[in-house]
């Protein structure tokens, strides 16, 4: 194993730091752990800038996408518990999503409706090959459709949202490329009909209590309202205002692709989880060869559309696979895998190295950047 460069990880904080003073990001958490032992764990700026307030270390983030690995784990506990399997159709668990046709368009509008060569798999649900779309990814025809169904009503239960989602159609055929979308939200309702629980409850029980993850869940209490990490007011590049979920409404639907709030300190484990292949203090959780199976490709030569998935990555089962040490846009090795979330959030376990790490903000259109250069500072604090 290596080490890391204390200077380096100086010039992380410090480089951080600038951005936050030239008024780029708000503030953020920035933790990199060599070995499976958390070496920096720094809060930096402001926890919410309109008040003026540091950040905590128990600050409570929106972690939008960063659900998705946890719900693509909680499937694969059901599948290690013989409820669930991946070759199982979704219409087995939710039947408003048998005989779903294929959009085909033209100039924006669905001049026909296909039959699919298949239905979709749980897998498929799993590594984005469903045919499923995102409504903010684009302004096709099933996008659009998306939209005026109102997807993202957070007043539905996950049930709801799948009967409504079920009964629009696919944008491409099952199993014929991968693309972002709305699948881990199905997921979610598929866990929900497999386990008998509501996912909250779910992921509680078998996954954040285990783990000692006290603060992660779908809805924030009213006496941690105060913890909330806010996000400037209007964006820095746009001047626009920034929209970001309200943690005060009190949401029925529990999304599985991006609705979990929860502190640094609670994802940390969930990390320690990973890197340990199933296993935290001593406690298994899931099995090793489930983690392996989890972070291996499961693309190979499926084309990945859009920009999402950056070359020289495959995709696993929740999350990004690196696939090749070179092609891809920042440094890394093969055996990489990490996610991010939409509101700024990010990170990433390197088993080449022993190193997970994290980036925790609350800046929706800085975070690409910000994903991108932290990738580079922490693979340059290794010695």
């Amino acid at each position: 194993m290596g080490r890391l460069n204390r200077n380096a990880l100086a010039n992380m904080r410090g480089i951080l730091q600038a951005n936050i003073e030239k008024g780029r990001i708000p503030g953020a958490i920035a933790v990199v752990a060599l070995g499976g032992h958390v070496e920096m764990f720094d809060t930096l700026g402001a926890q919410d800038p309109a008040a003026g307030s540091p950040m905590r270390e128990d600050a409570i983030f929106r972690m939008y996408s960063m659900t998705k690995p946890l719900v693509s784990l909680a499937a694969v506990m059901l599948m290690e518990q013989g409820r669930l399997q991946p070759v199982d159709p979704v219409s087995k668990y939710l039947p408003e999503f048998a005989g779903q046709k294929v959009a085909v368009e033209e100039g924006g509008e669905v001049v026909r409706l296909d039959a699919a060569v298949r239905e979709p798999t749980v897998h498929d649900l799993l590594r984005h090959t469903a045919g499923f779309s995102y409504e903010f990814l684009g302004e096709s025809a099933v996008q659009k459709l998306y939209t005026a169904a109102n997807v993202t009503d957070r007043s539905r239960t996950n049930a709801q949202f799948s009967k409504v989602f079920g009964g629009l159609p696919l944008a491409y055929q099952p199993g014929s490329c991968w693309f972002y979308s709305r699948a881990t939200d199905v997921l979610g309702a598929v866990v929900e009909v497999a386990s008998g629980q509501p996912l909250g409850e779910f992921l509680k029980q078998h996954i954040f209590d285990p783990l000692g993850m006290k603060d992660t869940a779908f809805n924030v209490p009213e006496k941690d309202w105060s913890r909330m990490v806010e996000p400037f007011a209007n964006d820095p590049d746009t001047g626009t205002p920034v929209v970001m979920l309200d943690y005060r409404e009190h949401a029925a639907y529990e999304s599985g692709g991006g609705g979990l709030f929860g502190t640094a300190a609670d994802y940390i484990r969930f990390l320690q989880l990973m890197r340990n292949r199933g296993m935290v203090d001593g406690v298994r959780i899931v099995s090793r060869k489930a983690v392996e199976w989890m972070t291996s490709d499961h693309l190979g030569g499926i084309p990945a559309l859009g920009d999402m998935l950056p070359a020289g990555h495959g995709f696993g089962l929740g999350f990004a696979v690196r696939t090749h040490t070179g092609l891809g846009p920042q440094p890394g090795s093969p055996g990489l895998y990490y996610w991010s979330g939409i509101g700024g959030t990010s990170f990433l376990v390197d088993p080449a190295e022993d190193v997970f790490a994290m980036l925790l903000t609350q800046a929706p259109n800085q975070r690409i950047f910000f994903r991108n250069m932290f990738r580079h500072l922490v693979y340059a604090a290794l010695d």
